[in-house]
């Protein structure tokens, strides 16, 4: 359309994709390394027994889980938290005896504040890449407090009463 397009803009744009695609397979190949290295080595029974004998079982573990995702999510990405920290906690969740849709659920709506979560919410460069200049990033930081609020809200809300979503724990 605008007569810019050249084989050599396609080639480099194919290199650039298969370095990002190599670098996202490496983390995940590295993420479930980490996994398998922790549940083969019986790492996961020593948090199980910790995390089932907590009192208030249920709930201290829905709250611990939920407040690691989302303080992990300040730092990585949704990706690497799937892939390390739901193989460890998704087990003890069914021991605990907690619905595994719900408790995907509320693992979803917490990873999705992620997304908006400084200093690495992928969602807060795409603003700040089309954003005028003279927007700082502390200014869009300082914009997304009350949107993180509201998502964490609505994750307990759907913690709290989950028969209010269908759900029957």
């Amino acid at each position: 359309m605008y007569k810019k397009l050249s084989w050599q803009i396609v080639e480099e744009s194919a290199v650039e994709t298969v370095k990002v695609a190599a670098m996202v397979f490496a983390i995940l190949i590295g993420a479930t390394a980490f996994s398998m290295v922790f549940l083969y080595s019986g790492a996961d029974m020593i948090v199980e027994d910790v995390l089932t004998g907590l009192p208030g079982q249920k709930w201290t573990f829905l709250f611990l889980v939920m407040l690691v995702i989302f303080v992990l999510g300040f730092f990585i990405d949704f990706f690497e938290i799937c892939y390390i920290v739901v193989p460890i906690i998704l087990p003890i969740a069914k021991v605990i005896g907690l619905d595994p849709l719900w408790f995907a659920i509320l693992i979803a709506m917490n990873l999705q504040t992620s997304f908006l979560t400084p200093p690495f919410g992928f969602s807060l460069f795409y603003l700040k890449g089309c954003c005028p200049p003279e927007i700082r990033t502390i200014d869009i930081y300082r914009g997304v407090v009350p949107f993180i609020i509201l998502q964490v809200i609505v994750l307990v809300v759907l913690a709290v009463y989950p028969g209010f979503f269908g759900f029957k724990i």
